[in-house]
């Protein structure tokens, strides 16, 4: 079944996110763009958007420890484009977000709405070339690990938490790499996430200035 891509009833506060998703490019994102002989793995990630107790706010899921890709970070639910989910270059993508956010979740997509999709990008890492489909929460149903083996934790971050000069640093790999980060209870949301979500509060117009110069450690918590 195709799956729509809509902006009708969206909430007034989400209209700068899906604005600025029809004009943003790829080099505006991320400095790794998908390899131009067409190499990577494609997969897609659902941007979810809702409304909890504290307002606007994203679901992200935590890996499991024992993944061997990513293991343990916090994330956007998401995976790899299946053969069954179609055209990979397509609406096989659109797919494939909602799909792997039900299986890693057990979110109904029936109450998601995905009203636009950011340009591919790439984790040079692993070698996935990945597409943020965003979505709209407009029914919510229960969310929790489906499979502790590929999912530790779900939960959701108020966007007004993600905003807050005071829970945004700059994340040093051990290899050397410096990265937006996000400090959000036990969790310090980094890497691909992180850079998508800064680019996002940016693009919304939600972000605030902060300390660039602050930096953590990925064990900043231990």
């Amino acid at each position: 079944m195709p799956v729509e891509v809509s902006s009708r009833g969206l909430p007034q506060w989400l209209r700068p996110v899906h604005e600025a998703a029809g004009t943003v490019k790829a080099s505006q994102l991320s400095r790794f763009l998908p390899p131009p002989d067409g190499g990577g793995r494609p997969s897609a990630v659902l941007v979810l958007f809702g409304e909890g107790a504290e307002g606007p706010e994203l679901l992200l899921i935590q890996r499991a420890s024992s993944l061997r890709s990513h293991a343990g970070q916090p994330s956007f639910p998401g995976g790899s484009v299946d053969p069954e989910d179609g055209d990979p270059q397509g609406d096989g993508r659109l797919r494939a977000a909602l799909r792997e956010a039900e299986e890693e979740t057990g979110l109904d997509p029936a109450g998601v709405q995905v009203f636009g999709v950011l340009p591919s990008l790439y984790i040079p890492v692993s070698g996935f070339v990945v597409t943020p489909v965003l979505g709209w929460w407009h029914t919510p149903s229960p969310v929790a690990p489906v499979d502790p083996a590929e999912t530790a934790r779900v939960f959701t971050v108020p966007i007004t938490e993600l905003s807050d000069p005071a829970n945004r640093a700059m994340a040093v790999h051990p290899a050397g790499h410096v990265g937006p980060a996000f400090l959000v209870g036990p969790a310090l949301v980094w890497g691909f996430t992180a850079g998508v979500i800064d680019r996002l509060l940016h693009y919304a117009g939600w972000e605030r200035p902060w300390d660039r110069d602050r930096r953590v450690p990925l064990d900043w918590h231990a």
